[in-house]
């Protein structure tokens, strides 16, 4: 990456402009030739101060924008999609009411938020000015230590996503794990059981007495697992009993299916019962 000195420019950029400013800033163009892609960006970092005004929905690029540091920007914007996406399908059906869209602005504006501060610090870290290096430098050390690569790392990957919906069990608003699961059609990856982009009551006791047919589009499976529980940046939590995962795959509730909070969830999150 090479700095320009003018922001704006008519024309694309050119294997000449670059070795000029290798030339420039290295005194020499190292022999570049072939380049297979040149590309100019800038580190604007703007947000837009609500993901929601009536009718009208941002998400993507349109909701942020940021330095590429850490290729964050693709990742973002389909989780914003993927967020929206089945709520906005539920109150065009009619399944759930309108407030259902405020919970869009809710969860990811804060996500998009903390993209644009670390993606800020990643494009300091990489100015080439001493006091700059010196904290590149820093940083560097403490990355080669296992707990902040995890956390760095869960937050550039957006694995340790952590949806606000109250105190309870670590699983509660975080990304469900893929897990194997034995149910009646074998072993079945947990995520397999999303690709109709359904709610899904996971139950994980041995018996089942809840009756889910108030809520149509809920599917509920029957499953058993006996391995460890991991979760990006927290590692290893205890075991749920059932879990109530949403279509983008986040736990919106988790224990025992005779919870009284579990209808409650369910309506909050997938309509009132029919």
């Amino acid at each position: 990456m090479l700095k320009e000195r003018e922001l704006d420019h008519d024309s694309d950029p050119t294997l000449e402009d670059l070795r000029a400013l290798l030339v420039a800033i290295y005194g020499t163009d190292f022999g570049v030739h072939s380049p297979t892609w040149i590309s100019r960006f800038t580190d604007m970092s703007r947000q837009a101060a609500s993901y929601r005004h009536g009718r009208v929905l941002l998400a993507g690029d349109a909701a942020h924008v940021h330095g590429p540091a850490g290729g964050q920007g693709l990742n973002v914007g389909v989780l914003d999609a993927v967020n929206l996406g089945w709520k906005l399908a539920q109150v065009v059906n009619g399944t759930s009411s309108d407030n259902l869209l405020d919970t869009y602005h809710a969860e990811r504006h804060p996500v998009g938020a903390r993209v644009l501060h670390n993606t800020m610090a990643q494009v300091a870290l990489n100015n080439p000015d001493p006091r700059n290096q010196a904290s590149f430098a820093t940083v560097t050390d403490l990355l080669r230590m296992d707990e902040p690569r995890r956390r760095i790392g869960g937050m550039i990957s957006a694995l340790d996503i952590h949806y606000d919906l109250g105190a309870g069990h670590p699983l509660l608003g975080r990304r469900m794990p893929d897990l194997d699961l034995q149910t009646a059609d074998g072993t079945t990856r947990a995520f397999g059981l999303l690709h109709e982009a359904r709610p899904v009551l996971l139950n994980l006791e041995a018996r089942n007495g809840f009756d889910v047919s108030p809520w149509p589009r809920v599917r509920l499976v029957d499953a058993t697992y006996d391995g460890a529980w991991e979760l990006p940046v927290l590692g290893e939590v205890a075991a749920p009993g059932s879990v109530l995962i949403r279509p983008d795959g986040h736990v919106v509730w988790t224990g025992d299916l005779t919870d009284p909070a579990l209808p409650e969830a369910l309506a909050t999150w997938f309509g009132m019962a029919a």
